[in-house]
C-alpha cells in the first residue's frame, strides 16, 4: 500500500492545527482508512482527544532510537476507531526541539516511519497524520523530511499572512534541502465566522497573496468542535447542524488528500505495475 504522509504545521499558535488533524483522521476513520496519528507536539493535545490505550514509551523515546520495536511500543490504538492509532505524545518530546539540528537528527522521524512499512510488518497504514508544534525547530523540521504533503494551517486574522508565508517558506526550503517529494497540499483556513466583515477581508487577502495555494474550503468556527473535543469523541459521531458543516470541510480536506495520493501512485512506474507480473 502507498503510505501518504501528511504534515499539518503552523508557524503561529492559537489557529487550530489539532483540531485540523482529529477532523483529519476522523474523515479517515468515516472512509475506513487505516490512519496513524503523530503527535509531535509537546502539549499532546491531539493524543489526549484521541485517548490511546496505555503504551510503554513516547515519541520522544522514538526520536531518541528510531528502531521498529521503540515505533510499537509508542504506538497504541485509539478509542476512535480499531482503524486509527496514535503514535503518542508527551511534553519529554521538547528536548528534541532544537533550534540548529544536524541532517541525522532531522531524518529521525522518517526512519522511525520508515520501520512501519518494512516487509513483514502489519500496520498496514494507508495514511498518517503528522501534528507538528507552532514552531519552527527541529520537530517541524523533522516532519517536513518525512512528510510527502504539508497542510498550512491558519485563521482569518491580522497576523494570517506572515504566519503562512512563513510555513510556506520552511516547506520550500525542506524542498531544497532533500525531500523533493515534499509539497504543499494546501493553506486551509480554520475558525472562520461568515458574518464577520474582518474574517471576509483576511480571507479575501489570502486569496489574493496565495491564489490556488489556498483551498476552497475553508472550516467554520462552531461550538460544536469544542464540544465534541471535550467528550473525546471525533467531530464526525457530534450530531448537531454544526458538526455537520465541520465535517463536510474535513471530508473535502480528506478528498484532497487522497487524490494527491492517486497522483503519486500514477507517477510512480512501480507502483503503476504493482501486482502486474514482470514480462519475460
Amino acid at each position: 500500500m502507498l503510505v501518504q504522509v501528511v504534515a499539518v504545521l503552523s508557524l503561529k499558535g492559537g489557529v487550530g492545527k489539532t483540531t485540523v488533524v482529529l477532523g483529519l483522521a476522523g474523515a479517515a476513520m468515516q472512509r475506513g482508512l487505516r490512519t496513524l496519528v503523530v503527535d509531535l507536539d509537546p502539549q499532546a493535545n491531539a493524543t489526549s482527544a484521541l485517548r490511546p490505550e496505555p503504551t510503554e514509551a513516547s515519541i520522544a523515546e522514538v526520536l531518541d532510537e528510531p528502531r521498529r520495536l521503540v515505533v510499537r511500543r509508542a504506538i497504541g490504538a485509539s478509542a476512535w476507531s480499531d482503524d486509527l492509532d496514535v503514535l503518542v505524545g508527551a511534553e519529554t518530546n521538547e528536548r528534541h526541539n532544537h533550534p540548529d539540528p544536524s541532517a541525522k537528527q532531522l531524518s529521525r522521524l522518517d526512519r522511525a516511519l520508515s520501520r512501519l512499512t518494512e516487509p513483514g510488518g502489519d500496520e498496514d497504514y494507508g495514511l498518517v497524520i503528522i501534528d507538528c508544534p507552532p514552531s519552527l525547530g527541529q520537530l517541524t523540521r523533522s516532519a517536513l523530511v518525512a512528510a510527502d504533503r504539508a497542510v498550512l494551517v491558519t485563521d482569518p486574522t491580522i497576523f494570517a499572512v506572515a504566519g503562512v508565508q512563513r510555513a510556506f517558506e520552511a516547506v520550500q526550503d525542506e524542498r531544497v534541502r532533500g525531500n523533493a517529494r515534499l509539497q504543499p497540499l494546501g493553506v486551509l483556513i480554520n475558525r472562520v465566522r461568515s458574518r464577520s466583515a474582518e474574517h471576509a477581508f483576511r480571507v479575501a487577502e489570502l486569496r489574493e497573496l496565495f491564489g490556488p495555494l489556498v483551498l476552497t474550503s475553508t472550516v467554520p468556527d462552531r461550538s460544536a468542535i469544542q464540544q465534541a473535543q471535550g467528550a473525546c469523541v471525533p467531530i464526525q459521531h457530534w450530531d448537531t447542524p454544526g458538526a455537520r458543516e465541520v465535517s463536510a470541510a474535513f471530508d473535502g480536506l480528506l478528498a484532497r488528500v487522497l487524490r494527491s495520493r492517486a497522483r503519486a501512485r500514477r507517477s510512480d512506474p512501480d507502483l503503476v505495475n504493482e501486482g502486474t507480473p514482470a514480462s519475460c
